[in-house]
């Protein structure tokens, strides 16, 4: 019997508990520490101490704090906690902590592996909704996407790491024949497009062609116009727009959306929408979660309860919240596919690509 299981069973008392409820009461304590662990993570990513961190320098509690500028009794706290979650190690005789380099390498801006450290932060943005959610639990309907706090500006970081990052060595040489198509100049569009930076950084890119981003929210349609003004970008516009009201036929040569079909109120609309306003010879690019459409498929996921949760928290009740279908962040790759083509698309190619493990990328023609 592990030690925490041990004291699991002291401090409840039942001596007659069963190995399986023992083992399970170990995979509780384990959970509860991990996810204590999460949020610290967070929590040392957003005060900069993980970036502090990153040469592998041993320091004590004070020298830390007075390297990134923050109270030492709460840096001292924190290092605890990272400590015992096994993330950074102590010096017992000098009392010093140092971040690993195989950790470096994954947490903080300066992570060289990928800032995984970022997506941590989800997790508090999501626990902030958590008594509105279990309203919704008990009445039906949703949460809106305005109750969620810091929301946007989390999504930005994520996109910025999964598509942003990789839009002209992985992404766009997807569909053939793209990326000569905005060399030479072409229409278009990202539905869903948050704050905008795939657009801007497309935009400065490919000066020939003209950019159009659409997306409900007001508050990163308003973030997507000031940085494209900031770059001083003439080919890009961004229009707040629930995205099944767009209009029109035949407007774009590309359309692209990132992460941003399964939120919607009606999917299957807004697909339909797509492939109108998509030229014959067009190409849609989407961007979605890798997942399968059962749950019994999902079991060996890596990341299937973070899935989940990010969909019971967000993704499914945004949508319930504007009488949607709640579709939710796993419809996964069977549903998407048969979505598709009930949309009008014949051709759909999918791939997975290496700096991205959420994610599955749908190239998709008439």
């Amino acid at each position: 019997m592990c030690n925490n299981t041990a004291m699991i069973v002291e401090l409840a008392d039942s001596p007659g508990m069963s190995p399986d409820e023992e083992a399970f009461a170990g995979q509780l304590l384990d959970t509860i520490n991990k996810a204590s662990a999460a949020l610290m993570i967070s929590v040392g990513y957003r005060a900069g101490l993980l970036d502090a961190m990153h040469d592998g320098v041993a320091r004590t509690s004070e020298e830390l704090a007075a390297l990134a500028d923050l109270d030492e009794r709460y840096v001292r706290e924190w290092l605890g906690a990272m400590t015992t979650a096994k993330i950074v190690t102590l010096d017992p005789a000098t009392k010093s902590y140092r971040l690993p380099a195989a950790h470096a390498a994954l947490l903080g801006d300066s992570a060289e592996q990928g800032n995984m450290a970022s997506m941590f932060q989800f997790i508090s943005v999501l626990g902030n909704v958590e008594s509105r959610i279990v309203d919704c639990f008990r009445t039906g309907g949703g949460v809106p996407y305005e109750a969620y706090d810091r929301f946007h500006e989390v999504m930005a970081e994520e996109s910025d790491a999964t598509v942003v990052a990789g839009l002209e060595e992985h992404i766009i040489p997807l569909a053939s024949g793209l990326l000569g198509a905005l060399e030479s100049g072409i229409e278009v569009a990202d539905i869903g497009c948050g704050a905008g930076r795939a657009m801007n950084t497309l935009a400065a890119r490919f000066p020939n062609s003209r950019f159009t981003g659409f997306d409900l929210c007001a508050e990163t349609i308003e973030r997507a116009r000031d940085e494209a003004a900031a770059q001083g970008l003439t080919n890009v516009r961004f229009e707040q727009k629930d995205a099944s009201l767009l209009e029109g036929d035949a407007r774009f040569d590309c359309i692209f959306t990132f992460d941003s079909v399964h939120d919607q109120a009606h999917p299957a609309t807004v697909l339909s929408h797509i492939r109108r306003l998509l030229r014959p010879d067009g190409i849609y690019l989407m961007q979605d979660i890798d997942a399968a459409s059962e749950v019994a498929d999902n079991l060996d996921s890596p990341i299937g309860t973070y899935l989940y949760t990010i969909s019971c928290m967000h993704c499914m009740t945004v949508s319930l919240a504007q009488g949607g279908v709640g579709l939710g962040a796993a419809w996964g790759e069977q549903l998407a596919i048969a979505m598709l083509n009930d949309a009008g698309f014949s051709s759909i190619e999918t791939h997975r690509l290496p700096h991205d493990i959420v994610n599955l990328y749908y190239v998709c023609r008439p």
